[in-house]
């Protein structure tokens, strides 16, 4: 994990160096006409006349590679965007193979019956995930967003998830819910999603654990 922004940075400027070295590289080199322009301008103030209206004829064009340098660098801003990301699905790869990967979501739906605060996830006795919400992350639950909360390794074996739901419930009064889970881990990823769901027939809350399939 703490390997990451050394070699982002060791991307991202290998890039940039290539990229804008081999811009420049492209650039046409300085028209003919200007040099002329200058060796004559100092033998006769009537030729350097002559001479500059023909530099200025061709000096036109070479305005156009620093447009073609910014549409590179902008290229290569989206090669860094998309190598980060592949950067990153590696790392997970390799700090989380599947054979040992659980992953555990956060979903949420309409919430008009209950306020959350806070979700804290402990796996066979051991917290593994603590997390306080703030009103924009309530908001984009209540939109529809799935979070990850915690992602993870475990043996092979029977497991036990305990997640703790702290919030503020009907009327206002705050409300403190558990839901349990036991499940066995076998060679696949595990994926657990936390779904708070309002009960309209309780008018109450109900908090269920789902593994997906």
């Amino acid at each position: 994990m703490r390997h990451r922004p050394l070699l982002l940075r060791v991307a991202l400027a290998a890039l940039l160096l290539a990229g804008i070295g081999a811009a420049r590289s492209a650039e046409p080199p300085l028209p003919a006409a200007a040099t002329s322009a200058s060796s004559t301008s100092a033998s006769s103030t009537s030729a350097s006349s002559t001479s500059a209206s023909s530099t200025s004829a061709h000096a036109a064009p070479a305005s156009a590679p620093a447009g073609s340098l910014d549409e590179r660098i902008q290229a290569l801003k989206s090669d860094v965007i998309a190598l980060n990301r592949d950067l990153m699905v590696l790392e997970e790869e390799l700090l989380f193979p599947p054979g040992t990967q659980v992953a555990i979501f956060v979903s949420m739906d309409v919430g008009k019956l209950f306020a959350l605060d806070s979700v804290q996830i402990t796996l066979d006795d051991k917290p593994v995930a603590n997390h306080l919400y703030t009103p924009r992350e309530v908001e984009a639950l209540h939109r529809g967003g799935v979070q990850r909360l915690y992602l993870g390794n475990l043996r092979s074996g029977e497991h036990r998830l305990v997640a703790l739901f702290t919030g503020r419930g009907p009327h206002e009064r705050d409300y403190r819910r558990g839901a349990t889970l036991s499940f066995d881990k076998r060679t696949e990823p595990k994926y657990i999603e936390l779904r708070i769901e309002d009960s309209m027939a309780r008018l109450q809350p109900e908090f269920r654990v789902k593994v997906w399939q």
